[in-house]
């Protein structure tokens, strides 16, 4: 009897774990899919992301961290809602996979000769330049320059730029208006003491109208990994709170962490220890650690269980790094570890990034980790 038992708790861990993994990969497609337009700063993906994370912390029955889940705050931004048109020798390249343009890049309509500067730099004139590049990145300006860089695949194209037809729209948003989504489950001992998971829900937007940055690794694994957990400790209540704070704003400077450590809904002393989650879609080659020189005796310790559990297949140190949203908490004292894992698809910043080739690989083990590793901190 006592072994049908057991067989039968292993079985219904491993349908939960099965169950866990489809939520997750559901949530990523969802993340991932045009309706939320790179959950950015056009067609107003941001806030639909926002308005669904509210709504799954509602079906998963967390508590607001204030007044309601959402805290609001605003930043400045440069945007491309409109036209993106690039022409290079009377071909026409695609948005973000042939070419991108300089993120703080102001409007610009323009046909001219390129010169060359040397064998990967032309420019039609100082504020108007192009760059061919073997792999395209983009990123969230604050700002609008004066100048436009437009960088182009080597992969997918051949020959010499020798002629440029460009017209591109910007729009600057002095007060762009975003959320971060913040929810706990109450503690049954210590409920004014607080365990936090975190993840940016955040990323690129668009680059004019046809063209989104899905945003699979960075960061729908994190957040659809973070709500997994709100899952499970619902579930499971611990004697300490456990809270959930999924940041908007990450990808423009850590805008959202920085606003809630500035205005913060529950002291961040009480703050027994952070872990943000941030690229944790793969895991072939291990994870990685920020913070782990700083907090050496919390890192020892999630390396005792990771060892006796087996999960991870290795585990490496980064100190103090301002590379996420762990960054402002452990500014004011807060202890904090930055994970993300490695190896798999290197998609990153791009329009590869995509919810089908995203491995999950080390997501069940990630998930064991944290858990055993909130239960001894």
């Amino acid at each position: 009897m006592k072994k049908i038992v057991i067989l039968l708790f292993i079985l219904s861990s491993a349908n939960g774990f099965a169950q866990d993994a489809l939520y997750v990969r559901k949530t990523i497609n969802t993340l991932t899919a045009p309706l939320f337009w790179g959950r950015g700063y056009t067609k107003d993906g941001m806030k639909k992301a926002a308005d669904f994370l509210s709504a799954e912390y509602r079906k998963i029955g967390l508590s607001p961290m204030g007044n309601d889940f959402k805290q609001g705050f605003s930043f400045p931004v440069n945007t491309f809602p409109g036209k993106m048109l690039v022409e290079i020798n009377g071909k026409a390249l695609r948005p973000g996979k042939d070419f991108i343009i300089s993120n703080a890049s102001p409007s610009v309509k323009q046909n001219g000769s390129l010169q060359a500067i040397d064998s990967t730099h032309f420019a039609v004139n100082p504020n108007l330049k192009v760059e061919l590049k073997d792999k395209l990145t983009w990123s969230v300006a604050t700002e609008v320059s004066t100048e436009t860089t437009i960088e182009i695949s080597r992969k997918n194209f051949t020959g010499v730029p020798k002629q440029l037809k460009v017209e591109i729209e910007n729009q600057f948003i002095q007060n762009f208006q975003a959320s971060n989504v913040c929810g706990l489950v109450k503690g049954t001992k210590y409920p004014d003491s607080m365990l936090v998971i975190t993840a940016h829900y955040d990323h690129l937007g668009g680059m004019g109208k046809d063209t989104y940055f899905p945003g699979a690794n960075d960061n729908a694994a994190g957040v659809a990994t973070l709500l997994s957990l709100a899952k499970y400790y619902k579930a499971n209540p611990q004697p300490y709170s456990i809270g959930f704070i999924c940041f908007a704003g990450e990808e423009a400077g850590l805008m959202g962490s920085r606003y809630f450590v500035e205005n913060p809904l529950m002291p961040l002393s009480k703050i027994k220890f952070l872990i943000n989650l941030d690229l944790v879609g793969t895991g072939e080659s291990g994870m990685t650690v920020v913070n782990a020189s700083v907090y050496p005796k919390a890192f020892s310790l999630m390396n005792k269980i990771n060892d006796e559990e087996k999960l991870i297949s290795k585990i490496n140190a980064r100190g103090k790094a301002a590379n996420s949203d762990h960054y402002f908490f452990t500014e004011k004292g807060v202890p904090a570890f930055f994970i993300y894992t490695q190896g798999g698809p290197t998609a990153y910043h791009d329009v590869f990034d995509q919810a089908e080739t995203l491995p999950l690989t080390e997501y069940k083990d990630l998930f064991k980790l944290i858990v055993n590793f909130y239960k001894t901190i």
